[in-house]
């Protein structure tokens, strides 16, 4: 299955990663599927729709499909009320450009940064408009907007056009005379979206209720946008002022935005069941393999929202359904799509604290069709929900290279049962009082349209009574639509602001506060309105985002509302208020540091509540950390007001902040993904160091101060050597030299001075390495030597190898491998059986390949056979994408059995069964699926000594590649690739060589059907023939 990446109509979107599958989102009641459902493949296009099962009350049907429609990703709705979509026919790969490298998570770069359209490469994907013009519930009209897009993601309607992603672009198509018909090539409005992974690409496009663009970006892409760096999370544009920020960072693989009734923003992902996304959040990552934080002092962050009580894979194009013509209990709900059981579940939200809890209702729709392949859905103006169906046979990731089918597609359409197609007004062809009464209609979808060509007009006559709405006291939702489209319509004046500060309804004092932050200025009126609100506010919601539009705010005003929020009581109770808090005063300790050491006075109030004094300790962390002398004389400046009961606590902090200086944000990981099998270079995560400025003599004397009143204090003799503290390390060597101090603090100095000390530590090493040690001693001595030796000294490690302590091997092995002439020393000690191969595991070898050395390469044929230095990423990333259909299902081992015979048999032993001329594979680790798909995927990456092929040229000019089996005679026996048996004459043998190349073909696997993997592997991987 092809990775996708969607928006949605209405607001609703998401970017599809078909490699874990790609799900779906529609509307509906609740149905509960049996675990055990049986479901047939590929329903035909006119029956589909009615193999599905539908809560009560729905009925589906099919609006447009194959050919009209193929491989859609987006379904949205214009100002008119026709359907939009994408056909995403140009992936997985950029039509014009080159693969230059890839990673084992199928990173791509490519050879160059394409241009936009219509000036870069013509891709096939297709911008579609497809109508029901006779009211029948069926499309019988389409025409494409725009065509020959490359990589095509998301689609919104607004200001005069169409917004087009199109990576790494934000494009905007010009069509003001609403021809349907772009006025001219496109405008590009950003450039920088990250086109690493086609299946992480940005994606969603929706307009918010401020009056911005948002979107979603995936996870192994990197965006560089105006010089803001980021990988997964939410960003949005401005198209009045051409403002472009990072919204909120980190979730996951992102595919789906959507936004509540009072403007809660949720993105759905991988990582959950979807991220309830706050203004300047940051949320979790997998750290490992996407990185850290763009934002080195978080010291914390959000988890997406519980996902518990419903069985199913990540959740994809999530929305929240607003539309009013299906049931009832379905308004307000999260919609999502479960692409691995090819349904959709149904889950109420329901707010708690300044975020929100979910409960489960079940599934709502089932395909019964297992290519039913679920990318997005929308709900227009009628309420019905319109659902994107890929429709593809594989359910994961497939060869980028592989040819499939392009053929197939189709948008269904659920409504409620018996509902009759309607003819939607022209939104944009309104008065701008009509306009205004839409605001109104219980169909959410109509207010959002409204409010995207409010702003598009400005009309200040209808202002006043936008005001007028926005007052209301007994209506939540028509207040919030008020303030909205005050805003839209550039009528939120200081007056106005200030009154809305005080409006009795939390959701309009929050959104008030968001609008004026996003402003980044705002006037002394303003500023002390905002202020008071912060002293007097309870809600937690509102308190969050007086914490949010801090950061955005100077810190004349941001100041004292980070003061007022660490004194609420609500700080100790809600999940959210203490870290953005905590971020509103990190904010400004650069820009205001003496504004905000003044906020922690020893007689401030802060220090004694819970978050004045989480706020305190972090500052003092986060100063220790900057790394800048300023920075460490404003931490001995913080410690000198620390109360009493908090010093202990706060000096921790501070050691904490100087361990952390040097660390810098790293690059994409692995995730440890394959690391046992891929190259040494590959699987490094690669750190970028800051540098640091040497202690101040404050913070040196602070730290000495300590010290000195106890040596034998293990946190601040610790500090000391970490810091250099005059005369630290001479007292950490005399430490080291006292034998009658325990094995263990000995090496725990040793390793201090390892860790911070200079070359000068090396005779320590060498002294300290001596047979006579403990082993602890001797352990910490070793890393002395590896390093800061040179060869010569690592020799030491190879000469005492053969009777070292056998726990310390391995880790002596790592270190001498990384020289040539120790490793080379090592295996020699092998080949005078000083040491035994089988001591010395394949894997530790493949570094030496990188020597390029062939003493070494000859020696490590002789004794264990040819060993790379490691898998190549593309390699890996084919194993990744097996391991993804493999958990796609489940296996036959009958069927594998039969497949082993046939695939197999010739040369493989599997239960007694089978060929001679490769490894039997029965005592084989079968059990390690890594292990056995590198096997599959790379033979030639380890091959056991007797299993080297031979390549033998004759005098005739014949090449035979195969094993020798039988050198007895006047003939060579050798057996290739499919088992048969060559005989070569000896007296004809002109070359024989040992091959690199082992005798089993590669791409054995991509012959193969997804189930027959699966069928071949639970064979393989089983304990009886």
């Amino acid at each position: 299955m092809r990775g996708v990446h969607t928006e949605t109509g209405s607001g609703q979107a998401g970017q599809i990663r078909i490699r874990r599958f790609l799900p779906i989102l529609a509307a509906s009641l609740l149905v509960q599927l049996s675990a055990g459902t049986v479901m047939a493949q590929g329903h035909p296009l006119e029956s589909a729709a009615g193999k599905m099962t539908l809560a009560k009350g729905l009925e589906a049907r099919l609006f447009a499909g194959e050919p009209m429609v193929r491989q859609p990703i987006l379904v949205k709705c214009d100002d008119r009320g026709r359907l939009w979509t994408i056909q995403y026919l140009q992936y997985p790969n950029p039509a014009g450009l080159k693969r230059v490298k890839v990673d084992r998570w199928s990173r791509t770069v490519y050879d160059r940064v394409p241009e936009p359209p219509p000036k870069g490469p013509r891709g096939a994907d297709r911008i579609t408009i497809l109508e029901d013009t006779d009211g029948d519930g069926r499309a019988d009209r389409s025409r494409d907007f725009v065509d020959g897009l490359n990589l095509a993601t998301g689609l919104a309607f607004g200001h005069g056009g169409v917004y087009v992603l199109q990576v790494p672009y934000l494009l905007f198509y010009a069509d003001r005379n609403r021809d349907d018909v772009p006025d001219g090539p496109p405008r590009v409005l950003l450039k920088g979206f990250g086109m690493e992974d086609a299946q992480s690409l940005a994606n969603h496009l929706t307009w918010g209720p401020g009056g911005w663009l948002y979107g979603v970006n995936g996870s192994t892409t990197t965006c560089r946008i105006r010089g803001i760096e980021f990988q997964q999370g939410c960003w949005r544009y401005h198209p009045p002022t051409d403002r472009f920020e990072l919204f909120c960072e980190g979730g996951g693989n992102l595919y789906g935005l959507t936004f509540d009734e009072v403007g809660r923003l949720f993105y759905s992902s991988n990582g959950g069941l979807f991220l309830h996304a706050v203004q300047g959040g940051y949320f979790a990552k997998s750290f490992a393999k996407h990185g850290p934080l763009h934002h080195l002092y978080t010291y914390g962050h959000f988890q997406p929202v519980f996902r518990g009580g419903l069985a199913g894979g990540p959740t994809t194009g999530g929305t929240i359904y607003r539309g009013h013509t299906l049931p009832a209990a379905f308004r307000g709900r999260f919609l999502c799509g479960n692409f691995l059981g090819h349904t959709g579940s149904s889950w109420s939200v329901q707010p708690t604290a300044s975020t929100v809890a979910v409960k489960p209702h079940g599934f709502w729709l089932n395909s019964n069709d297992t290519w039913f392949g679920p990318t997005d859905l929308c709900y227009g103006p009628t309420g019905a929900v319109y659902v994107a169906d890929f429709h593809d046979r594989r359910t994961a990731h497939p060869d980028p290279d592989a040819k499939w089918d392009r053929s197939n597609g189709r948008i269904y359409r659920i409504q409620a049962s018996g509902a009759s197609a309607t003819r939607p007004i022209d939104v944009v062809s309104l008065s701008s009082d009509k306009l205004v009464k839409l605001l109104a209609h219980p169909n959410g979808w109509f207010a959002d349209r409204a409010r995207v060509e409010m702003a598009r007009r400005r009309d200040k006559t209808i202002v006043p009574g936008l005001k007028a709405i926005a007052r209301s006291r007994d209506d939540r939702r028509m207040a919030l639509q008020g303030l909205w489209a005050v805003n839209a319509s550039a009528g939120l004046d200081d007056e106005f602001a200030v009154e809305m500060l005080s409006h009795p309804e939390p959701r309009v004092r929050c959104w008030t506060v968001r609008l004026l932050g996003d402003r980044r200025r705002v006037s002394g009126l303003v500023g002390s309105a905002i202020g008071d609100l912060a002293g007097r506010e309870t809600d937690p919601v509102v308190l969050v985002q007086l914490a949010a539009s801090a950061r955005r705010l100077p810190p004349r005003i941001a100041l004292p509302i980070a003061g007022q929020l660490m004194q609420k009581t609500a700080q100790a109770k809600d999940p959210r208020l203490p870290l953005m808090t905590w971020w509103a005063l990190e904010e400004h300790v650069a820009g205001d540091r003496k504004g905000v050491l003044g906020l922690f006075r020893k007689d401030s109030p802060l220090w004694r509540t819970v978050q004045g004094r989480r706020c305190g300790l972090f500052l003092v962390r986060r100063l220790a950390a900057e790394g800048t002398r300023a920075g460490y004389e404003a931490c001995v400046q913080l410690l000198a007001e620390v109360p009493g009961p908090l010093v202990g606590e706060a000096d921790k902090r501070m050691a904490q902040g100087l361990e952390e200086r040097a660390d810098g944000l790293t690059g994409l990981g692995t995730g440890g993904l394959f690391n046992r099998f891929g190259t040494t270079e590959a699987s490094t995560l690669k750190r970028k160091k800051r540098s640091f400025d040497e202690l101040s003599s404050g913070l040196a004397g602070h730290i000495r101060k300590r010290w000195e009143a106890d040596r034998n204090n293990v946190f601040w003799s610790d500090l000391a050597v970490r810091c250099r503290v005059a005369g630290a390390h001479r007292f950490a060597r005399g430490r080291v030299a006292d034998r009658k101090l325990p094995a263990a603090k000995r090496a725990r100095w040793l390793r201090l001075l390892r860790q911070y000390g200079e070359a000068d530590v090396l005779p320590l090493g060498v002294k300290h390495f001596g047979s006579d040690e403990p082993t602890e001693v001797r352990s910490q001595a070793m890393e002395v030597l590896g390093r800061f030796g040179k060869p010569g000294d690592l020799g030491l490690i190879v000469a005492a190898y053969p009777k070292l302590d056998k726990s310390l091997q391995p880790r002596a092995r790592q270190l001498v491998f990384g020289h040539l002439e120790t490793a080379r020393a090592m295996l020699e000690l092998v080949d005078r059986k000083q040491v035994q191969a089988k001591t010395i595991d394949v894997v530790e070898l493949r570094p030496l390949a990188a020597h390029k050395d062939p003493r070494l390469t000859s020696l490590v044929k002789k004794h264990w056979g040819r060993i790379s230095a490691g898998t190549a990423e593309e390699k890996l990333a084919t194993m990744r994408r097996f391991r993804n259909d493999l958990r796609a299902g489940r296996g036959r081992p009958a069927a594998g059995r039969e497949l082993f015979k046939k695939q197999c048999a010739a040369c493989h032993k599997l239960f007694g069964q089978g060929g001679k001329i490769a490894p039997d594979l029965t005592m084989t680790s079968r059990k390690d699926l890594d292990a056995l798909l590198v096997n599959i995927v790379d033979p030639s990456a380890v091959i056991r000594r007797d299993f080297l092929a031979s390549v033998i040229v004759t005098t005739s000019g014949r090449t035979v590649i195969g094993l020798v089996i039988d050198r007895k005679g006047d003939h060579l026996a050798v057996a290739d690739s499919k088992g048969k048996t060559i005989r070569v004459p000896k007296a004809d043998i002109e070359v024989e060589r040992v091959s690199d190349v082992s005798v089993m073909p590669e791409r054995l696997l991509e012959q193969l059907a997804p189930q027959q993997l699966r069928d071949l592997i639970s064979y393989l991987q089983g304990n009886k023939p």
